[in-house]
């Protein structure tokens, strides 16, 4: 078997010795090349090069949730580009900080424990279908959203440039900074909702909206935060839309979150399985995708494709 390592040595939980390790550990059961990426959208620009030179049976990434995103961007192409006939095996080993994508595949979040589960998945020629989100041109694996967790990634995005750690802990204080600091933000948007029977739904005031292709939202340390607990990796979209940053309002929703309770709210609209959904905005707002900061939208629609991206991961159990 003939595989491409992509390693992101910037993401928050690879280090030199833990990504010899495993470089060391799969080499030794294939013929593995080892790339390590510069800056952001490098691992989509190796995993076309790549997909165009063929020849590998399989592409691993070690990274955060951005690197496999990117990496599933280059192997797919597009959402309007053709559907492949054949592309090399996708594999993930966490290296990042919440690694929710993997972990919602039932990957483990220790790298060399992953490690040993993918070349067990991968020998017994193992793999699954998902769903994956699309978010206009772009492809998406687990989440996107619009206002208050898009100002609360761009802040991490800062503090990890100046060299902080991206500790459970660091986003818990900077999630609640952040959302003091932008509580009295009167910018509103309007999401609009499609269900799969056809109906049509407006949410002309709403503050801050997530669109989901699979649970959990994120992981805070071990903790799993769920706010559309009904949204999978085989079905529709989830959407979480508040139409106020109260804190008085938002503080019983949040403990919800943390504690597992169901996630409902007078101000929140969840659903979670949808067919397509909207965010439109009259003046520029934050958006993130997949947990990295994409700059500023009025405008973005999202939808999903039923089994776009076969995925070297353990049987779904959930399902």
């Amino acid at each position: 078997m003939r595989a491409l390592l992509i390693v992101n040595p910037y993401a928050t939980a690879t280090t030199p010795a833990g990504r010899d390790t495993l470089a060391h550990t799969l080499g030794a059961r294939m013929d593995l090349t080892v790339e390590l990426t510069t800056h952001r959208g490098h691992a989509e620009e190796l995993t076309r090069k790549a997909v165009a030179d063929g020849g590998y049976d399989a592409i691993i990434v070690h990274g955060g949730d951005g690197s496999v995103n990117e990496v599933v961007n280059g192997l797919l192409g597009t959402p309007a580009d053709p559907t492949p006939p054949s592309l090399p095996r996708l594999g993930i080993i966490p290296g990042g900080s919440a690694n929710v994508f993997a972990r919602a595949l039932g990957i483990d979040a220790d790298p060399l424990l992953a490690t040993a589960q993918l070349i067990g998945l991968l020998e017994s020629d193992a793999s699954r279908t998902v769903n994956l989100g699309i978010a206009d041109s772009r492809w998406f694996l687990f989440n996107c959203g619009m206002g208050i967790d898009a100002h609360v990634v761009e802040a991490m995005e800062r503090k990890r440039k100046k060299g902080k750690a991206a500790t459970p802990a660091r986003y818990l204080f900077t999630t609640v900074v952040t959302f003091l600091r932008h509580r009295m933000d009167t910018a509103r948007f309007t999401v609009s909702v499609s269900t799969h029977d056809g109906g049509h739904l407006d949410l002309p005031d709403t503050s801050f909206a997530f669109v989901l292709n699979t649970t959990p939202w994120t992981f805070l340390g071990g903790r799993i935060i769920e706010t559309n607990p009904g949204t999978t990796l085989f079905g529709g979209l989830g959407v979480f839309a508040s139409s106020t940053m109260s804190v008085p309002r938002n503080l019983p929703l949040a403990t919800r979150l943390l504690v597992h309770a169901d996630p409902h709210a007078g101000h929140l609209y969840r659903n979670d399985d949808v067919a397509k959904v909207w965010f439109t905005s009259p003046v520029p707002l934050p958006v993130q995708i997949d947990g990295d900061y994409v700059g500023e939208r009025t405008e973005i629609e999202f939808g999903y494709r039923p089994d776009a991206l076969a995925v070297v991961a353990p049987p779904d159990t959930a399902g």
